[in-house]
């Protein structure tokens, strides 16, 4: 009887310590305590104010929440961290753990993804984002190979805004016009215009000193950049939208435990994309009851025939886009059936 001591307090002891182990297993499947606690800098370049701001804070509370709280993030707005042309660059070289990246902003780097910023594709941002999201996960490991690519996304579509009614292509001619992206630049130049240079924040001082007569701009951030006391005619159509992308520097998503990647894995998705959109969405959809409503502010529609004569004026965009793809190793046309089919999946186009 003494001798089966020994073993059954082995055996109870063998017992405790997989218990142990189970349980600590067990916790260490979600992110844990145990994770090493990981801050992020988070940079955006829109002003503080700006609804995306709140959507991407949103976002990462909810990182925050599935790690148990070991990722924490702060979100530096207003170009504190560099300027808007810079954050693809500032993600890459880790300035920036998380970029918000206007890919246009540096023609020709990105030639896939300019192919989004083409004329008359999208009709709304929430299925939109949804769409060029999903469709660009097939060309972000190539096209953005610098950083970890988390989600694509767009703003409700813009228009052009002015100091004179822009009906037909043709007036277009002699104008010079601040573009959204090197895609609408590539427009505008086909039209006679002439192209100025000018991120977001900069936009307003351009045409107030008329370095620039017109510019291409989604319809809530035409009152929030403060344009709306800069122009005051706006044509009612879907011309085009932004593509932009939220991209991690991919150090320090290395530096991450397994389940710290999960958690960012599971942030990194298309329906994030299209979560962290619509606030924007919403905002950009109602400024243009705004304008309308904006005494001295003229809002006008285009007639079928001269949306039609738009649609042919810039046809050639396309082409131009489609050298630029191929010359970059891209089949251009499996590239935009691509898209066109994806925006037709997620009810977003014409």
């Amino acid at each position: 009887m003494a001798h089966s001591h020994p073993s059954s307090a082995f055996k109870l002891t063998r017992t405790v310590v997989a218990i142990g182990a189970a349980l600590a297993a067990l916790i260490a499947a979600p992110a844990s305590a145990q994770d090493k606690p990981v801050a992020l800098k988070l940079s955006s370049w829109v002003p503080a104010q700006h609804p995306l701001n709140p959507a991407l804070i949103a976002w990462a509370e909810d990182v925050k929440k599935a790690s148990n709280g070991t990722i924490t993030a702060t979100l530096f707005p207003s170009e504190q961290l560099g300027k808007a042309f810079d954050h693809y660059d500032m993600a890459k070289d880790g300035i920036a753990d998380f970029a918000y990246v206007n890919p246009g902003y540096q023609p020709g780097r990105f030639p896939v993804m300019a192919g989004a910023g083409l004329p008359f594709i999208f009709t709304n941002a929430k299925g939109g984002s949804a769409a060029i999201d999903a469709w660009y996960r097939q060309y972000a490991a190539k096209e953005m190979k610098d950083v970890k690519y988390c989600f694509a996304f767009i703003h409700d579509p813009g228009t052009f805004h002015s100091k004179k009614a822009l009906s037909l292509p043709t007036d277009i001619s002699g104008l010079k016009v601040r573009p959204a992206t090197s895609t609408i630049g590539q427009m505008v130049t086909l039209l006679g215009g002439t192209n100025v240079q000018a991120s977001a924040p900069e936009a307003r001082a351009a045409l107030e000193r008329g370095v620039a007569d017109a510019i291409t701009f989604p319809w809530g951030s035409i009152i929030l950049f403060g344009i709306d006391k800069v122009v005051n005619y706006h044509m009612d159509t879907s011309l085009y939208t932004t593509p932009f992308v939220w991209v991690m520097n991919k150090d320090k998503y290395e530096s991450m435990s397994a389940a710290q990647k999960k958690v960012i894995d599971d942030h990194c998705t298309t329906e994030w994309a299209e979560k962290v959109a619509s606030p924007w969405a919403d905002f950009e959809y109602g400024g243009r009851a705004k304008l309308a409503a904006e005494p001295g502010h003229v809002v006008y529609k285009l007639t079928p025939e001269q949306l039609e004569a738009w649609r042919k004026a810039i046809a050639p965009t396309e082409t131009e886009w489609a050298a630029g793809a191929t010359k970059a190793g891209y089949d251009a046309k499996a590239v935009m059936e691509s898209l066109k089919a994806t925006v037709a999946k997620y009810k977003a186009g014409f």
